[in-house]
């Protein structure tokens, strides 16, 4: 994988048609993103809110209409994503960290509410448990870790298939093949998926009890773990 500021260059170019290409690149991506809100319990009133790797804002921009009052801090290693996201969301109350989840200082007990939606797949296996036991310390009691992501190894015996079926949906929406051609090249250079069954013992090793899958499709998937 290259490294962390080639990631964020990466995003630099890939933020002006972010959301059309996501929807066409990435299967089931409208619905993961609304599942954000859709699958919080009923009861759940969330005052502090964290969105780790926050992209140009779509799924903070989902949860703002639930719960326009509470205090939102989003972080993303693209200054471009960020800048889109100040333009956004400048009647809310908004903190903004330009860095990377490793360079982050969590604040312990903090947040009520932690979201990732499709960025934790740029962290290597240590990376990603290790911010799986920050995530977990930096939640209030009752908190709640939200997360979508493609969730399979690149070496799981079913993956070959899950790139034949990827591909397929990628090139219905671009005939041509270049756009699943830059996608399977960002894929091997920063794409660094980890199979959900792993992750779940990675969550429950952080401490995390209450997990679950309300949006599964495939490999494709939407979680949540409470503190």
């Amino acid at each position: 994988m290259k490294n962390r500021e080639d990631i964020a260059l990466e995003f630099n170019e890939f933020s002006k048609n972010y959301t059309s290409d996501m929807i066409r690149c990435v299967p089931h991506y409208m619905e993961m993103v609304e599942s954000f809100v859709n699958f919080l319990p009923e009861e759940f009133k969330p005052n502090s809110i964290l969105d780790l790797g926050c992209g140009n804002g779509n799924i903070t921009a989902q949860i703002v209409l639930s719960f326009p009052k509470a205090t939102y801090t989003l972080l993303d290693a693209s200054k471009d994503m960020i800048d889109l996201c100040r333009k956004q969301f400048q009647a809310f109350d908004i903190k903004y960290a330009n860095t990377y989840f490793n360079d982050f200082q969590f604040q312990k007990d903090h947040y009520d509410l932690i979201v990732a939606g499709f960025s934790l797949h740029h962290c290597d296996n240590d990376e990603r448990q290790e911010l799986f036991k920050k995530i977990y310390s930096s939640l209030k009691d009752g908190g709640i870790f939200s997360y979508s992501d493609l969730m399979i190894s690149k070496n799981n015996p079913e993956h070959p298939g899950l790139l034949q079926e990827w591909g397929n949906f990628v090139n219905s929406n671009f005939p041509d093949g270049e756009k699943w051609a830059w996608v399977m090249e960002h894929y091997k250079n920063y794409d660094n998926p980890t199979d959900f069954t792993v992750q779940l013992k990675w969550l429950k090793n952080a401490g995390f009890t209450k997990i679950e899958l309300p949006f599964k499709d495939g490999y494709w998937i939407y979680l949540q773990a409470v503190k």
